[in-house]
């Protein structure tokens, strides 16, 4: 099916990464379960968010011979994760990158009016220096995620990309629309908010499953 998303969205189609997330729909997955694989997934979503970091050559010593290498320009990375949810993806994160500091940022959605309330914000203090990866599973509104990348972009932070595990559209234009150049990653791709702005079929309340507060 064409989505017809703009060109800076990027919904990964690798065979593992939707297996997993099809177990993450399913009600009956348990905290378990869901959280390992909400860190599994993130983990191979990283993996693809970090395609483009720069490299140089080097030279090694093998047991054998002398090597041409490349290896990471030293690029310095940041990951921040919405909380509370968005921390079930910062493990999966740290298993590819390693040496990334962490930053936390703090809202939660007000049932009645659907919009984000900050409360907390704490980046590394070179954020400005830093690639940052923003992490949240889901997207749905996209208000909290416009709130997040404008407190980052007040304290530096400057190149953002976005990993969500599942998306909405709504949200994903709005988000669009307001940051054309962050570039985002998700696993995948819903159509449709139901009346209290939840994704369908989505897979109900991240951060309830990941911490089996509900």
């Amino acid at each position: 099916m064409e989505l017809n998303l703009p060109n800076n969205v990027i919904v990964l189609d690798h065979p593992l990464i939707q297996h997993k997330v099809g177990i993450l729909r399913d009600k009956t997955t348990s905290t378990k379960v869901f959280r390992e694989l909400v860190s599994e997934i993130s983990m191979l979503m990283g993996y693809e968010a970090t395609r483009d970091l720069a490299v140089v050559d080097a030279e090694v010593e093998t047991p054998i011979a002398h090597a041409k290498i490349k290896q990471l320009a030293g690029t310095k990375l940041a990951l921040v994760p919405i909380l509370r949810a968005g921390l079930g993806m910062v493990d999966g994160m740290l298993a590819i990158v390693p040496s990334a500091r962490v930053g936390h940022i703090g809202m939660f959605r007000d049932h009645d009016t659907l919009l984000p309330i900050d409360y907390y914000c704490k980046l590394p203090e070179d954020i400005d220096q830093r690639d940052v990866f923003l992490l949240d599973p889901m997207v749905a509104t996209g208000g909290s995620i416009i709130s997040a990348i404008k407190s980052m972009q007040e304290r530096g932070a400057v190149n953002i990309k976005l990993l969500c595990i599942i998306a909405a559209r709504e949200g994903i234009t709005k988000i669009t629309e307001a940051y054309p150049d962050v570039k985002i990653y998700c696993a995948a791709f819903d159509e449709e908010l139901d009346e209290n702005a939840y994704i369908v079929p989505g897979l109900g309340d991240a951060g309830d499953r990941i911490f089996g507060t509900k």
